[in-house]
């Protein structure tokens, strides 16, 4: 897809070919989410000895933190994707506002317009 834009133009408008490759795109890291989820919960193989015990306790660990990512990457790109079939999608879930085209090329699941969004990370 070219974009013929200049930097610092912003534009809300998404065409139907954006909202293609964007549908695409979320479809392509749905399923990337969803066989990394399976490739995580096989079984991880352990020894005996404790160097290979801490190893193995290091990888549950690292498994369970990626599952945990990979399952909120995962319910966000899904959420994206109801969005888009129920017509909502590319509107701000706070201010209502659409969402800068921008953002939604580089984050497509996003909900959130900037501003918003950093008024959400601003308050603990």
């Amino acid at each position: 897809m070219v974009n013929h834009q200049t930097i610092g133009q912003s534009t809300t408008h998404l065409s139907a070919e954006d909202l293609a490759a964007l549908r695409r795109h979320l479809q392509e890291q749905r399923l990337f989410r969803q066989e990394q989820l399976l490739q995580l919960a096989g079984p991880v193989t352990s020894r005996a000895e404790d160097r290979l015990q801490r190893q193995a306790a290091a990888q549950i660990e690292v498994r369970v933190k990626l599952t945990a990512s990979a399952r909120m990457v995962l319910a966000d790109v899904e959420a994206a994707l109801r969005r888009m079939d129920d017509g909502s999608y590319g509107t701000c879930h706070l201010c209502r506002r659409p969402v800068d085209r921008e953002r939604l090329m580089i984050v497509p699941q996003c909900r959130y317009c900037v501003r918003c969004q950093q008024v959400r990370r601003a308050v603990p």
